[in-house]
């Protein structure tokens, strides 16, 4: 079966940055259903979430599976008043992308301000949407970082209170 290639998939060629592309049912695009039908754990397997301000960029915002954005912790992350996460329209409209297909690596120079949640610093590899429902990357977590300029934060409930 021959993949075709999305725009993500080029940036990281066009920086020589090793992938594997792993492609699952399009009709999945709840990120921990798509941890569970590739076999790795859910905390590896990151969804990209789109976060607005009251005024200025969206955020796009990285965090594992299986975890919820925490809006005041990540608006104090972020040095914000206060943050509201995109409807489903506003998050297609404003990245172009069906939810389940919004990937970092597909949005760059796209005017999104880039954020990961800080416990993806303390894996080596992370899966992230290729920009497309049914195919997700699965790359360094250095490599994300530096090909999408993403910030860390706190984007998610401390460890010790979930």
């Amino acid at each position: 079966m021959s993949q075709e290639k999305t725009n993500a998939m080029r940036v990281l060629e066009g920086k020589k940055i090793p992938y594997q592309a792993f492609t699952y049912s399009p009709e999945i695009h709840v990120a921990t259903e798509v941890a569970a039908t590739l076999g790795f754990p859910a905390s590896e397997v990151y969804k990209t979430l789109v976060v607005l301000r009251e005024k200025g960029k969206p955020l796009l915002v990285m965090v594992a599976s299986e975890k919820e954005i925490d809006l005041r912790r990540l608006a104090k992350s972020v040095d914000e008043k206060s943050l509201r996460m995109a409807l489903r329209k506003e998050a297609e409209r404003l990245t172009g992308l069906q939810v389940g297909g919004i990937s970092a690596l597909a949005l760059l120079n796209k005017g999104f301000d880039i954020y990961i949640d800080r416990p993806a610093l303390g894996l080596e590899y992370v899966l992230v949407s290729a920009g497309k429902r049914g195919i997700n990357l699965r790359l360094r977590v250095n490599d994300l970082v530096a090909v999408t300029g993403a910030r860390p934060v706190e984007a998610t409930a401390a460890a010790e209170n979930a």
